[in-house]
């Protein structure tokens, strides 16, 4: 109304005296164990499977397991680094020891893909911002190079000729079939393995603001859900039937 009124009408709205915001329902979200987890990854394989680990071994969002690029990974100090994740923020999180030696192969097969096209016709991937203007050869080059790359070339926005990412589509296709196969007895989604990174460190003694960091949230009030997942709001109280 506010807006409504000093934008578009263009007359004072006046005093409107104290009102409440609105505010979605909290909803709790779906949390799968451990177990659960690893059933869900059996009827997974290749770049399905690894994209699948990263988002619960490394609480990644399903867009950015899929954005990832070479230069995105530190196996030195088993770090990953999100490039734009949400609200356009950068941040770091964990790379799990056992996705090592998957992704020093994905790496290997980026450089030999890559090698192919510049034999070929030198088809760069696809690069945020123009950022091709300013290094026109980073499109070509191993350190800019998707780690899940898309089976085909595209256009890009300027109508030319690009390499982009496996879309989330078919990341999010995969994963839901792979938990149907697990005959998992409540739905769940991508975004589950990262519900599930987060309650497993939680549950494993993480404080809140380190685990508000890897996932990148905004505010800590948006990682205490996990909290009421964990029940750590109960106070000690249990059930009469123990």
């Amino acid at each position: 109304m506010v807006f409504l009124y000093r934008h578009v009408l263009e007359q004072p709205l006046g005093e409107i005296g104290t009102f409440s915001r609105a505010k979605r329902p909290q909803r709790l979200p779906v949390v799968l164990s451990h177990q659960e987890v690893i059933r869900v990854f059996e009827h997974l394989a290749g770049s399905m499977h690894l994209i699948a680990s990263l988002m619960y071994g490394s609480g990644l969002r399903v867009s950015e397991a899929c954005r990832l690029r070479v230069k995105d990974l530190d196996f030195s100090r088993q770090v990953i680094t999100v490039r734009a994740g949400k609200g356009n923020k950068d941040r770091t999180t964990l790379l799990p020891s056992p996705c090592i030696a998957s992704l020093q192969y994905h790496v290997h097969r980026a450089e030999q893909q890559l090698a192919k096209r510049l034999e070929s016709g030198a088809i760069p991937v696809s690069l945020p911002h123009a950022l091709d203007r300013k290094y026109p050869n980073a499109g070509t080059s191993l350190a800019w190079q998707w780690l899940f790359p898309s089976s085909r070339p595209c256009f890009d926005t300027e109508n030319r000729v690009v390499l982009h990412h496996t879309h989330t589509s078919a990341v999010q296709k995969a994963v839901k079939n792979a938990m149907r196969a697990a005959s998992l007895t409540r739905p769940g989604s991508c975004h589950s393995l990262r519900h599930s990174f987060a309650t497993q460190l939680l549950s494993q003694g993480t404080d809140i603001r380190t685990l508000q960091a890897l996932l990148g949230h905004k505010s800590v009030e948006t990682t205490q859900i996990y909290t009421h997942v964990l029940g750590n709001d109960f106070a000690g109280v249990k059930s009469p039937l123990g």
